[in-house]
């Protein structure tokens, strides 16, 4: 038994939720699949997955081994990455994929360069507000702000940008300013509802972190409707600072709870394994750390 071979074909069946996906994207038969873990888990001499006609389930074991197993063919492909890649040339088609706000503000204006620099790839870039699947997608790299939750993917963190609180002179002026971040409980709070726990706004306090409900009369999936109902009256948002700047500095926003720092959302590079971190992949998020591509973390509310 091809033993890497084997451990390969165990975490792409985990990472792709099942054998038939797996077999597609090995380009091998789903009885093939079945085979080998069948001969990893005799090897082993302990069940890694339990396997209904609907679901895979990884044992105690299986997820000890998957993660073990994930590291070995990560250094594995390191170390051959390493070595190819003073004659690797990137080159094929890369797809991308990204929140729609971030990839076309932060994304597609580099882009051109990105392309000039390697003129042998195509991107595809494609611009979703909702968590993708890497692998039944087929996308290369995902560029994701916010937090880390599918533990099977390799992430790559390219920075972090801070949000603030924020609302248009004319609601200030007739609500008046929240001086602390509990007054947000009897103001309108704009809520973005694809973040996790869009009711809950969260602060660093000097007695420690605090939540604090939010509501309000307007909830959307998008951020670019929260940043124009805010310029119109309707409330209190909070928002990426990126995205709000040019507001505050012309004073169409007010940037509220200056004291308060929100939590910083970090932004990071996925991939579904290593093993799809081929060059192109490589430079294309070298160039986005080289780049600066999320550089908003520190920078005072005036520039």
């Amino acid at each position: 038994m091809d033993r890497v071979a084997a451990m390969t074909t165990f975490v792409k069946v985990v990472e792709a939720g099942s054998l038939s996906a797996a077999a597609r994207s090995l380009d091998m038969s789903p009885h093939s699949v079945s085979r080998q873990l069948d001969g990893l888990e005799e090897h082993l001499g302990t069940r890694l997955l339990v396997r209904t006609t609907r679901h895979l389930t990884l044992t105690e074991g299986g997820r000890t081994y998957y993660e073990q197993a994930k590291r070995i063919l990560a250094a594995i492909e390191e170390a051959e990455i390493t070595l190819s890649a003073q004659h690797a040339t990137p080159s094929g088609r890369l797809i991308v994929s990204s929140t729609v706000l971030f990839g076309r503000l932060h994304l597609a204006p580099l882009l051109p360069v990105f392309m000039a620099r390697y003129p042998k790839l195509m991107v595809d870039l494609l611009l979703l507000d909702r968590v993708v699947n890497l692998v039944e997608e087929g996308i290369d790299v995902a560029i994701r702000p916010g937090p880390l939750e599918d533990s099977t993917l390799i992430a790559r963190k390219l920075g972090a940008f801070r949000r603030v609180v924020c609302a248009a002179p004319s609601y200030v002026e007739g609500r008046g300013e929240p001086k602390h971040p509990r007054d947000l409980e009897n103001h309108d709070c704009i809520v973005f509802t694809l973040l996790d726990g869009a009711q809950e706004w969260s602060f660093r306090t000097e007695g420690g972190d605090i939540k604090v409900p939010v509501s309000g009369r307007l909830r959307t999936n998008s951020h670019d409707a929260t940043i124009m109902a805010a310029l119109g009256g309707a409330g209190l948002v909070l928002a990426p600072f990126w995205m709000v700047r040019d507001d505050i500095s012309r004073g169409r926003l007010i940037p509220v709870l200056q004291g308060f720092e929100a939590p910083a959302t970090e932004v990071h590079a996925l991939f579904a394994h290593l093993h799809l971190m081929s060059s192109k992949v490589r430079v294309f998020t070298d160039f986005l750390v080289e780049r600066c591509v999320v550089e908003e973390l520190g920078r005072p509310l005036s520039t």
